[in-house]
């Protein structure tokens, strides 16, 4: 069996509902499994630390997840257009990947959640595939012949799957946003699938 990682970052929960419908994309490729993972929050104070385990949710990535997978699903919340600074936080220190090649030849997706429709849903995921590229990895996106590209009135663009929270976060995920999710998972599995054969 081989794994893909889910790693996410997410505050009110968007995120995390998209990374758990991308691992079950995963799961439904045979010789896939997904193995999901988070970043703990960053804080101007820097005597503030985060325990070591997070208290629910998924542990927290280390740099051996990345060596180990086969293929990586990235996501986070929208930030002004941008990642969120956890994110990019641990991105900043993977140089030593970066000149290992490490994650050179591996695909990789990308999604997110915004508390507006239009609130950078696409240039955050095109900001989260610029560290990727830089490590050399593939991005697979989402084709048009995802039905719903074409139908969704919510989350959903070729770049990646992405979820209209709402501003208060309230907006549960629709129905397109998970089938696109699930789409995602499964088309980034089966890429790692055909370049691990």
């Amino acid at each position: 069996m081989h794994e893909i990682l889910i790693l996410y970052y997410s505050v009110h929960g968007g995120t995390r509902t998209l990374a758990e419908a991308i691992a079950q994309g995963v799961a439904e490729v045979p010789g896939m499994l997904p193995r999901v993972r988070t970043v703990p929050r960053v804080a101007a104070v820097v005597q503030r630390t985060e325990p070591p385990v997070p208290a629910d949710g998924p542990p927290y990535v280390e740099q051996a997840d990345l060596e180990e997978c086969v293929g990586l699903a990235l996501g986070s919340p929208t930030r002004f257009g941008n990642m969120a600074a956890p994110m990019k936080y641990f991105w900043d220190q993977t140089s030593g990947l970066w000149l290992s090649g490490a994650l050179a030849g591996k695909p990789a997706a990308v999604f997110t959640s915004t508390g507006s429709l239009h609130g950078g849903q696409e240039s955050t995921l095109l900001s989260m595939m610029l560290p990727l590229l830089h490590h050399g990895m593939f991005i697979v996106g989402l084709p048009y012949v995802e039905a719903e590209l074409m139908t969704t009135a919510s989350g959903g663009t070729p770049y990646g799957a992405s979820h209209h929270a709402g501003h208060d976060s309230s907006r549960a995920a629709t129905g397109e946003e998970l089938r696109l999710a699930l789409a995602l998972g499964r088309r980034l599995a089966a890429a790692a699938q055909k370049l691990v054969a």
